[in-house]
């Protein structure tokens, strides 16, 4: 039940998919949403996958179309939850103050000239990638897919719990609070078992690797300039990094449509 229940707050906190039950907010039951991330990110994934599916196999509506409707439906199933820590992390580090001005910034409730600037770039790059990505849908490009949500909720648990909170409040410092990284042991098992399945289903396995790789490297990436950048993390640079980390995904998928799915 606990994870069950775990999965169920991910999805409330970090979706737009409506559950109105209230689950209690202790350390287990957080720390079992910890442990589930990745699997929260498999469900988007999946939808995103049939959306785009769909789209193409069963409507008459042109290709322009359904790739818009995959872009829109990535920001309404988060319910912009990250876009808004993409903004608010890009309003702090493109002041160019110190790390407690950008702490401060990022709680301003105003955005900044920047923020809108840096969601305008992130958001007409991902539909450029989306729409040239998935010109030739296919069993591998869908697998793609599904893997970018998955692999960028691996990167926010091991991000959460491998870098010291920047300040003692907000969401990122209740999840933190509520765990250990030990706990991460479960995710290189998601991974073993998704890259499994793709081997299994007779896709290009290494290409799928290829994201995982991807990935990893944006991981490291976050952990070095969130403690250089604003001191460590905070509900907004998490947020920020799961947008940064699908951005370089789903860039990642275009160019292997460009140079070797083509």
């Amino acid at each position: 039940m606990k994870f069950i229940r775990g999965f169920l707050i991910g999805v409330q906190f970090f979706t737009a998919i409506p559950i109105t039950k209230a689950f209690p907010m202790d350390a287990e039951h957080l720390k079992m949403t910890i442990r589930v991330f990745p699997l929260l990110g498999l469900l988007q994934g999946i939808i995103y996958s049939l959306t785009i599916y769909l789209m193409v196999e069963f409507t008459p509506f042109s290709h322009l179309a359904s790739a818009f409707l995959l872009w829109l439906v990535t920001i309404l199933l988060t319910g912009g939850i990250h876009l808004d820590g993409w903004m608010d992390a890009s309003d702090a580090y493109f002041s160019y103050r110190d790390r407690e001005k950008r702490l401060e910034i990022m709680k301003d409730p105003r955005t900044g000239a920047f923020g809108v600037l840096s969601i305008i770039i992130l958001l007409s790059s991902r539909f450029l990638f989306i729409y040239e990505a998935t010109s030739h849908v296919q069993p591998l490009l869908l697998i793609m897919i599904v893997s970018i949500p998955f692999l960028s909720k691996m990167g926010l648990g091991g991000l959460l719990l491998t870098v010291p909170s920047a300040k003692q409040e907000g969401l990122g410092h209740l999840f933190q609070t509520a765990a250990k990284a030990r706990i991460l042991w479960l995710y290189p098992i998601y991974l073993f078992l998704f890259l499994m399945a793709v081997a299994l289903m007779d896709v290009r396995f290494l290409l799928t690797s290829v994201l995982a790789v991807a990935a990893g490297w944006c991981l490291l990436f976050c952990r070095r300039k969130a403690v250089k950048w604003f001191g460590g993390i905070t509900g907004d640079v998490l947020g920020a990094s799961v947008e940064g980390t699908e951005l370089v995904l789903w860039m990642t998928v275009w160019l292997l449509h460009y140079f070797v799915m083509a």
